[in-house]
């Protein structure tokens, strides 16, 4: 009992000389925790204090803070998920030995059979409270059906509005009110080394939130097939993955700087940088898909090549950025405002260019009519010339869509009619589009098509009223198209080329 008395009369001795040394000779702990978790290292040759890496709220550098809360608060309720389903047909093949002189020749493709649904999925964001949506083109092009999943797990089935093939993006509407919104920010005003968020749907896991910063301005991936193609990505290295197109680049204020729309990987998944389309273009896209149903494109008139220090040192050019003007229309936009070939412009209105994506991420805001400013340097010296923007037919006429679709027709030169339901079950088709007549047009000229074929797909969508077809030709314009489609009486499925 004596021992067990001593060692406890040690270890209460050894306990106070330990506090007696602290205080006397002034000795404190190496590490010790800081606000919010964040263990802080105080060893004085450490400085900056080296932080664990956490997103929480602290001030890591005076006048520096980091807290992502606020913004994804703000936006998740407004981003969306997107379902797009398309019912393609099944290929079923057959060996008739009776049949060995018509048809399709003994073996032969047949479109029939029950529809197979493809499904895929997307983000989108809403920006208005009576449920317009921006999403990519590439995520809703090609569904038949679309479904809108919100943040509180509602649902509901959306209706196409526009698209705009040259921009990846698409404008879809919801119905109902009081839907919580996203404010579009000035996509200028971002800054390389800013933080974002990036708000989507990856792998259908919802309502996900990654952080990163704008890592370059005005990229051109040239990723977009169309023919007008506009590029001028905002570049982030905030975690994007499949699911994750059509949803939010947001700042911290939490306002949309940008639809997430690409990644660069070599795998499929993400790799280290995602692309979103800036802000201020997805405003001037949403706005004409509402007013007029088509994007009002204005264009300069103009053939253009970046410069840099080798084309600046073989054409003489004082600058080694801007946009170099090669060449001119003889009566185009730029002609007219006195632009010479040999010019580079390096600003349009206040906004600086230095390359092609950023002189078209500035024309792309603007529609035909509108004036604009641009500097060009001229043999060194700046100069600031007017010019009044034109469509590509040369005037400042704005184009609604059934005035587009007319002048599509025309182009055509064909008479169409969307089936009745009666005449697809009949002819054993979902729907289709029949030509009534042919006249002077592309069918005529560029194809074999005769009159009552029946279109029932465009490279591969299918087609079930004039309306979708003339929407699916006029998202082509600029390149070609293969019709797919059928004759009655006639077995087997027939494929046409055509130039839009």
């Amino acid at each position: 009992m004596s021992k067990l008395v001593q060692l406890v009369f040690a270890a209460v001795l050894g306990s106070v000389i330990t506090l007696v040394a602290f205080q006397k000779f002034g000795m404190q702990p190496a590490v010790q925790p800081a606000q919010n978790t964040a263990a802080v290292l105080t060893d004085s040759s450490i400085s900056p204090p080296a932080v664990l890496s956490n997103y929480s709220s602290y001030t890591a550098v005076p006048g520096t803070q980091i807290d992502f809360t606020f913004a994804a608060s703000k936006s998740t309720p407004a981003v969306v998920h997107i379902k797009s389903t398309m019912q393609s047909r099944t290929t079923s093949y057959y060996n008739d030995p009776f049949d060995l002189f018509g048809g399709d020749f003994f073996f032969g493709p047949r479109r029939g059979g029950k529809p197979t649904p493809q499904v895929g999925t997307g983000s989108g964001v809403i920006i208005s409270p009576d449920g317009f949506i921006v999403t990519n083109n590439h995520v809703v092009s090609k569904a038949d059906e679309i479904e809108v999943t919100l943040h509180d797990k509602r649902t509901y089935k959306a209706k196409m509005i526009g698209t705009d093939p040259s921009t990846d993006l698409a404008l879809i509407k919801i119905e109902d009110t009081n839907l919580p919104t996203l404010t579009l920010a000035n996509s200028d005003e971002a800054k390389v080394g800013e933080w974002v968020l990036a708000v989507g749907n990856p792998f259908n896991l919802e309502s996900t939130v990654t952080a990163g910063i704008v890592s370059a301005k005005g990229r051109n991936l040239k990723l977009l097939e169309d023919r007008a193609a506009i590029e001028s990505f905002i570049q982030t290295d905030a975690a994007v993955n499949p699911g994750n197109s059509g949803g939010a680049l947001v700042n911290t204020n939490g306002q949309l700087l940008g639809i997430n729309t690409a990644i660069a990987t070599p795998t499929g998944t993400y790799a280290g940088y995602s692309f979103a389309v800036p802000a201020n273009i997805v405003r001037k896209v949403v706005e004409d898909l509402k007013n007029y149903g088509v994007v009002q494109r204005a264009f300069l008139g103009i053939s253009i090549t970046n410069v840099d220090g080798n084309v600046a040192k073989e054409k003489n050019l004082s600058v080694t950025q801007g946009v170099l003007v090669a060449g001119l229309m003889e009566t185009g936009p730029a002609v007219e405002a006195g632009i010479k070939e040999g010019d580079v412009i390096v600003r349009i209105e206040n906004a600086e260019v230095k390359s092609i994506a950023d002189l078209q991420g500035q024309v792309a805001r603007y529609r035909p009519g509108d004036k604009i400013n641009i500097t060009v340097n001229r043999n060194g010296s700046e100069k600031t010339l007017f010019v009044l923007l034109k469509n590509k037919d040369g005037n400042t006429d704005l184009v609604t869509k059934s005035a587009a679709n007319t002048n599509l027709l025309t182009a055509l030169g064909a008479d169409l009619e969307s089936l009745t339901n009666r005449e697809s079950q009949t002819l054993g088709i979902r729907g289709g589009v029949r030509v009534k007549a042919l006249t002077k047009g592309k069918i005529a000229t560029e194809t074999d098509i005769r009159q009552g074929f029946i279109i029932t797909g465009v490279d591969g969508k299918p087609i079930n009223s004039t309306e979708q077809l003339l929407d699916a030709l006029e998202a082509k314009k600029g390149g070609g198209v293969l019709l797919e489609g059928v004759y009655p009486n006639t077995r087997g499925t027939y494929y046409y080329g055509l130039g839009i």
